[in-house]
């Protein structure tokens, strides 16, 4: 698994580069496999920093991996709710330090009845604008959770 680059320090060398411009954005992504008999999950977690709002950007991410205790393929919602928390954490130990950026969080949730992740979307939405005071973006706005996250590890590893 790739290093976690998401640390205080880390972001706070990074903003201390950037002028008033920048935004953040934060997202979420998971991966469901089974490992030695038992679902097991790969929550990848993500900090863009876009620089200035134009001058490319800085990818922090922590990829953690946890036992999946929803065995239905079929019904993702532990999973993806899972993905809600990690990203309302991550907003909770570094919330302070994005204080005078436009922030975002993306979640990788598709209100699209056809998509399995729609049967949490209100509860996804309403969890991140209770504890972080922010208005989550979705698919398909919702590219630091379905692009950054995703290819995050494929990033790290090249």
């Amino acid at each position: 698994m790739a290093k976690n680059t998401i640390t205080r320090q880390s972001i706070v060398e990074h903003l201390g580069r950037c002028g008033p411009d920048t935004r953040i954005y934060l997202g979420c992504d998971s991966r469901r496999f089974r490992e030695k008999g038992k679902w097991m999950a790969d929550y990848t977690l993500v900090i863009v920093i876009h620089e200035d709002g134009c001058k490319g950007a800085k990818i922090l991410g922590h990829t953690v991996r946890e036992p999946l205790y929803d065995n239905s393929p079929d019904k993702p919602a532990f999973r993806l709710m899972n993905e809600v928390y990690k990203i309302a954490a991550l907003w909770l130990e570094f919330g302070d330090l994005f204080a005078g950026y436009q922030t975002e969080v993306h979640l990788d949730l598709n209100p699209n009845k056809r998509f399995k992740s729609s049967g949490v979307v209100s509860e996804a939405i309403g969890y991140i604008r209770g504890v972080c005071q922010i208005e989550a973006k979705l698919k398909p706005d919702a590219w630091a959770a379905s692009f950054a996250a995703d290819r995050y590890l494929s990033l790290k590893a090249a």
